[in-house]
């Protein structure tokens, strides 16, 4: 088959999944907490095609042969964790991070379900048959605190209570008339090690791939306000997604010249093809 044909339609397939993930980007601009995603491309295979020696003249400064590529593949995509632009809302609930760090929830609502991450901070607190409530994500996923005893738990808010969120991420719940407070715990964060491990799965929640250990890819932090660069929680205030349109329609066009550069090096290859059978005919 003509090397062309081969080249362009992998390089075609590649540049798809690079609009697949544009458009993901576009369609997110407005999510709280997303972050962009951005591929990562490889060649397939590149080797060397041997000139005949007739081809070595006087005053050839080149070496006899030429490169000859096979096209081009994803080979992974990337998350870019750059901070977003903060939003006021005045929502108790509402929780934002300023720094490299993840809010940890548990996908599937019990303390042994497997660990998810977010940057998304539009909680809400949802009512429990104990009588208190939860803070969980707007899917019902429950946010993951860190006890007195240094222990993973829910956090769990009496009713009448309100619930107080400091910048080192400690959670207090007051009382409507302020008379009395009750301490409960601290907000586990996760700072990222290695985002191009990081896999974006449903809900806007991050998770590790089975085969990766965790330790690999995040680590605990403590958020600590006031060092030069250190994690700071922001309640009553939201993080928007750090999607810039007008990067993400320039690379679009990009994308789109280049698929269809293929498409015409495709067809063009295919009509040769169409030329050379006919001759043999």
């Amino acid at each position: 088959m003509n090397n062309s044909i081969v080249s362009a339609a992998a390089s075609m397939g590649a540049l798809q999944q690079k609009l697949d993930v544009l458009a993901d980007n576009i369609s997110n601009a407005n999510t709280k907490g997303y972050k962009r995603k951005s591929t990562v491309f490889e060649d397939i295979l590149t080797n060397l095609q041997p000139h005949e020696k007739s081809f070595e003249l006087p005053g050839r400064r080149t070496p006899l042969g030429f490169t000859q590529g096979w096209g081009a593949r994803v080979v992974g995509q990337q998350i870019d964790m750059a901070q977003g632009a903060m939003q006021q809302t005045d929502s108790q609930t509402d929780l934002a991070i300023a720094g490299n760090a993840l809010f940890e929830v548990r996908s599937g609502g019990t303390l042994d379900s497997a660990r998810a991450f977010t940057r998304q901070g539009a909680f809400q607190l949802s009512p429990t048959a104990q009588g208190d409530s939860l803070l969980t994500t707007a899917e019902g996923y429950p946010v993951v605190a860190v006890n007195t005893g240094g222990q993973d738990t829910f956090v769990r808010v009496p009713n009448n209570y309100d619930m107080i969120v400091g910048a080192d991420g400690r959670l207090t719940a007051r009382s409507s008339d302020g008379n009395e407070s009750i301490e409960l715990g601290t907000l586990r964060l996760v700072e990222v090690n290695k985002p191009e491990l990081l896999q974006a799965v449903a809900d806007n929640l991050y998770g590790v791939p089975s085969d990766v250990n965790v330790a690999d890819v995040v680590a605990n932090v403590v958020a600590r306000p006031d060092e030069a660069g250190g994690v700071a929680i922001r309640q009553g205030f939201l993080e928007e997604s750090n999607v810039s349109l007008v990067d993400e329609m320039s690379d679009l066009v990009n994308v789109q010249r280049a698929y269809q550069l293929s498409a015409r090096a495709l067809s063009s290859g295919d009509q040769m093809s169409q030329m050379a059978a006919n001759l043999r005919a």
